[in-house]
C-alpha cells in the first residue's frame, strides 16, 4: 500500500478507534462493523414495504406544504386583498395605481419564518424520536393554518404567515434526511423526486380545489376562508399519520427483524450511514468550511426565486394577460403538470444513469430562462396565448430544484452534516422565495414586470454557473479519493460505513454527479 494511502486510512482508523467517545451510527448495533450477506429477495421486500409506507405519506405531506403556500396566490383573487387591506390604491394618479407591497411581504414573511425554523427543526429531528417530533409539530401547523380564516388585517396575516413558515420548516428537512437514511445514493434520486413532485401535483389538485371554492356564493365565510379551513383539516389528518414515521430502518415497525437487517446492510456500500442522534460540533465546523455547502445554497436560492414569484403572484400575473379569475386558476394546471412530469423524469434518469444529475440540472435551467423571456417580450393582448405558454414552460424549474435536493443530500455523509445540509438547502429555498415576490413591482405592470423576468433570468444563469462549479469540485474530489485508495480494503470499507464519518473523513465515500 502506498504511503499516502496508508496515512489516509490510518487517519480514518484513528477516528474509528476513538468512536467509544463519540456516538456511532445506530445501524452498527444491528449489523456490526463487518459486512454480511443478505438475501436479495428479503432486500427487495424491505424496499417495497419502505416505499409503500414512506412515499405516499411524504407526497401528501409535502403537497400540503406547497398547497398551503400557493393558496395565498388564489386567495387574493377571492377578495382576500380587500378584506385584509393587502393592496393600497393611490387615487391621486391617473389612472389610479395599486401598490402590492403588503402582499409581497405577506408572501415573504412565511419564508422568514421557515428560515428561522430550519436548523432547530433539523437538529430536533436528529436528536429526538423522529415520528413524535414530526407529528406534534404538524398538528400545531394544522392549527396555525386554520387560524388564517380568523385573520382580520394584513398585520395579523404577517404574524400568522411567519409562524406558519416556522413550523412547516420541519417537513422538507425531515423528508430529505429520512430519504438519505433509508435509501442508497442511486435510489435517492428517484425517491427524493417522488415526494418533491407533489409541487407540481398539488398545483393541479390545489387549483381544482380553489376552482371549486370559487363557486361558493353563500355561507357565513368568504371563499378564501374556506380554503384555509380545508387545508388545516387535511394537515391535521397528516399530523396523526406522522406519529407512525420511524426514525430509521433500524426502528421501522413495518419491517420484520430479517428485513430490518437487510434494509440496513444494503446501505453499507454507499458509506452515507443511517442515523446518529449525537450532534457533533466537528461536523458542523466541517460543513461551514465545505465549499459544497455554499454552492448548493447559491443553486437553491437562485433556482427558487421562480417559485417565490409564481406561488404568490402566478394567478394574479396570468390575470393581467386578459384572462378571468377562474381562467387564471385553470392555467396553473399546465405549469403544475409539466413541473410534475419533469421532476419524475429527471429523478428516474438520475437513478438509472450514473453521473448525469448535474448535467440534467443545468439543462432544466434553459427552458425556464426561455419561458421568462417569452413572457417578458411577448404581446400581452386580451387573452394572449404566448405569455401563457411561456408561463407554463417555466414549470421546468421543478426539475432543477428536485435535482439540487438530490445532489446536495447525496454529496454528504455524517448525520450532523446531513442535517446541516438539509437546513442549508431549504435556507436557499427560503431566500429564493423571499426575493421572488419582491421582484414583482406593480408599478411596472404596463412594461410587463421587467424587474421580475430579468431578475429570474439572471438567477438561473447564476444557478448554471454554480452547478458547473460544483461538478468540477465533486469530480476532482472523486479523482483524489481514487488516487489515495488505489487498492480498496473491503474489511475497512465495511467497518467505516457505520462510524458516522463525513464524506471528507471517509476515504471510501464517492460523490454522485
Amino acid at each position: 500500500m502506498a504511503p499516502d494511502v496508508e496515512k489516509n486510512l490510518n487517519t480514518a482508523e484513528a477516528r474509528v478507534s476513538s468512536a467509544d467517545s463519540l456516538a456511532k451510527d445506530e445501524a452498527i448495533a444491528m449489523v456490526g462493523d463487518r459486512s454480511q450477506d443478505v438475501d436479495p429477495a428479503v432486500v427487495a421486500r424491505a424496499i417495497h414495504k419502505t416505499d409503500w409506507f414512506l412515499i405516499p405519506a411524504m407526497v401528501f405531506g409535502y403537497g400540503l406544504v406547497y398547497y398551503d403556500k400557493a393558496i395565498l396566490g388564489a386567495a387574493v383573487l377571492f377578495g382576500m386583498t380587500g378584506d385584509l387591506q393587502l393592496t393600497v390604491t393611490d387615487r391621486s394618479t391617473v389612472p389610479p395605481t395599486v401598490d402590492t407591497t403588503r402582499l409581497s411581504w405577506a408572501t415573504s414573511l412565511f419564508y422568514f419564518g421557515m428560515l428561522a425554523g430550519l436548523y432547530p427543526m433539523s437538529f430536533a429531528l436528529q436528536r429526538f424520536n423522529f415520528g413524535r417530533i414530526l407529528g406534534a409539530v404538524v398538528v400545531v401547523w394544522a392549527g396555525i393554518c386554520m387560524s388564517t380564516a380568523g385573520v382580520v388585517s394584513y398585520r395579523g396575516l404577517y404574524v400568522q404567515r411567519f409562524f406558519l413558515g416556522f413550523v412547516e420548516s420541519i417537513i422538507p428537512t425531515g423528508f430529505m434526511c429520512i430519504i438519505s437514511g433509508f435509501y442508497t445514493q442511486r435510489e435517492q434520486s428517484l425517491r427524493q423526486s417522488w415526494w418533491f413532485s407533489s409541487t407540481g401535483l398539488f398545483t393541479i389538485i390545489g387549483g381544482s380545489l380553489n376552482y371549486g371554492f370559487a363557486q361558493i356564493q353563500g355561507g357565513g365565510l368568504k371563499a378564501w376562508q374556506y380554503i384555509y379551513l380545508l387545508a388545516g383539516g387535511l394537515t391535521f389528518v397528516f399530523g396523526l399519520v406522522c406519529f407512525a414515521f420511524p426514525s430509521s430502518p433500524v426502528s421501522a415497525w413495518f419491517l420484520t427483524g430479517e428485513e430490518k437487517v437487510a434494509a440496513v446492510e444494503r446501505l453499507r456500500a454507499g458509506q452515507t450511514g443511517v442515523r446518529c442522534t449525537q450532534i457533533k460540533a466537528s461536523q458542523l465546523k466541517e460543513s461551514l468550511l465545505d465549499v459544497k455547502t455554499y454552492l448548493i445554497f447559491v443553486m437553491m436560492a437562485s433556482a427558487y426565486t421562480m417559485n417565490g414569484a409564481v406561488s404568490g403572484f402566478g394567478p394574479l400575473i396570468v390575470s393581467t394577460f386578459g384572462w378571468s379569475t377562474l381562467h387564471s386558476i385553470l392555467f396553473q394546471f399546465p405549469l403544475g403538470g409539466l413541473c410534475f412530469i419533469v421532476i419524475l423524469v429527471t429523478g428516474y434518469l438520475g437513478s438509472r444513469i450514473n453521473n448525469i444529475r448535474i448535467i440534467m440540472l443545468i439543462l432544466t435551467c434553459l427552458p425556464v430562462i426561455a419561458g421568462c423571456a417569452i413572457i417578458w417580450k411577448s404581446t400581452w393582448s386580451y387573452r394572449a396565448a404566448a405569455p401563457v405558454i411561456g408561463y407554463s414552460i417555466t414549470g421546468f424549474f421543478g426539475g432543477t430544484v428536485s435535482l439540487i435536493i438530490t445532489v446536495g443530500m447525496s454529496s454528504v455523509a455524517g448525520h450532523t452534516k446531513k442535517s446541516f445540509m438539509s437546513g442549508t438547502i431549504f435556507a436557499g429555498y427560503c431566500v429564493g422565495n423571499i426575493v421572488g415576490p419582491l421582484l414583482v413591482k406593480s408599478q411596472t405592470r404596463a412594461q410587463h414586470y421587467p424587474e421580475l423576468w430579468l431578475g429570474l433570468i439572471i438567477c438561473y444563469i447564476i444557478c448554471i454557473a454554480a452547478s458547473t462549479a460544483l461538478y468540477v469540485v465533486l469530480s476532482r474530489a472523486n479523482t483524489k479519493k481514487e488516487q489515495l485508495v488505489q487498492e480498496e480494503n473491503e474489511e475497512d470499507r465495511a467497518r467505516f460505513a457505520f462510524q458516522d464519518l463525513t464524506d471528507l473523513q471517509n476515504p471510501y465515500f464517492r460523490y454522485s454527479l
